[in-house]
């Protein structure tokens, strides 16, 4: 008769140990994670790179940038194995096992877990189209009226501006030259609005023009880059001189949350949307003001896409080792065929086809 025990014994102990070389290789490569972001906004040179990065590499976060640069310094445009196949484009069999580690949304959708990804240079197939907005064309038009969609003020024509467009943070209003090119006037819109969304409608009280102007620099040098269109490097002076507002912090993401419900608790009140708060205090290391604004604009779109007596809930929490911020809202949600796109920069649902 077989020995049950043992082998039942046998496989537990085999499955600790798998569950042990899986958590440490997730904290290895948050570790290599979090140095290579360091790394890059203290280094000029490495900041310009990981800008052409992600405006090559639009839908991969920051992290997964900075997780590539510090694997594979020669990566321009990378993947899965699976991104790869949807782009007609295969890994080359000698190449399978020389892949990099980031991190992918599991597919039963909770989550994250280390998947491979790979360079362009160790694909094969079809060659990838480049996206190249020109002036006076019907797509540059398309995305000049995207981008400006997204300005959390009102947006009036200056024609005495000496700028192609300029956020005016005490009117909070953006003015626009309409007499500048369509490359310059996308690039500069990129960038004013950008302050307009840092700047939150006022509800951020350290923002500050020239401090987080490198942030609104850098979001239009990417969008930029990611449609072909030409614009300067932006300044990295303030970098050089030890990184501006890009300064990383240890940050209480509880108390974080609380005040940005607090600051969008008026815009609840007149939509009828009632806030919560749940979890725990997490302490994380990052940038306080991409941190804040990336939840600002997480909650702002749940208040505004629900419906009234609804409510949203901002949850903090731990989970294989790293802190969460998850927002759930009672509102129309986002049908299931346009799921895979929202993370397309200027993708909007469809509003008609959206389901309660």
């Amino acid at each position: 008769m077989a020995n049950l025990e043992a082998i039942i014994a046998e496989k537990s102990q085999q499955d600790n140990q798998w569950r042990a070389e899986m958590q440490a290789d997730r904290e290895n490569t948050i570790a290599m994670q979090d140095a290579g972001v360091e790394e890059i906004t203290s280094s000029p040179e490495l900041y310009v790179k990981y800008l052409d990065m992600q405006g090559d590499n639009p839908t991969y976060s920051a992290g997964n940038i900075a997780l590539v640069m510090f694997q594979d310094p020669e990566a321009t445009v990378f993947g899965t194995a699976e991104r790869w196949k949807t782009l007609n484009r295969g890994v080359i069999d000698q190449e399978r096992s020389k892949g990099v580690k980031i991190f992918a949304r599991n597919t039963l959708g909770r989550g994250y877990r280390l998947t491979d990804a790979y360079d362009i240079r160790q694909t094969q197939g079809r060659d990838l189209k480049k996206v190249q907005l020109k002036d006076d064309s019907k797509e540059m038009s398309i995305a000049l009226r995207a981008i400006l969609n997204y300005s959390v003020v009102p947006v009036a024509t200056d024609h005495d501006l000496p700028v192609a467009a300029y956020y005016d943070s005490k009117n909070m209003e953006l003015a626009v030259n309409p007499a500048f090119s369509d490359s310059e006037a996308f690039a500069a819109i990129a960038a004013e609005v950008a302050h307009s969304r840092i700047h939150a409608k006022g509800a951020n009280p350290n923002y500050d023009h020239e401090e987080v102007d490198l942030d609104a620099q850098s979001i239009s040098y990417i969008l930029c880059r990611q449609f072909g269109i030409k614009r300067d490097t932006p300044d990295l002076s303030r970098l050089e001189e030890g990184g501006g507002d890009m300064i990383w912090e240890d940050t209480d993401l509880y108390t974080l949350c609380d005040d940005v419900l607090q600051s969008l608790e008026p815009v609840a009140k007149r939509q009828a949307v009632t806030l919560r708060l749940a979890g725990e205090s997490l302490q994380v290391r990052g940038v306080y003001q991409v941190l804040r604004e990336m939840i600002y604009n997480l909650c702002d779109n749940a208040i505004k896409y629900n419906r009234s007596g609804g409510s949203v809930t901002v949850t903090v929490a731990r989970s294989a080792g790293r802190a969460f911020v998850t927002v759930a809202d009672t509102g129309i949600g986002i049908p299931y065929e346009d799921q895979s796109r929202v993370f397309e920069r200027f993708y909007r649902v469809d509003k008609s086809h959206s389901r309660a």
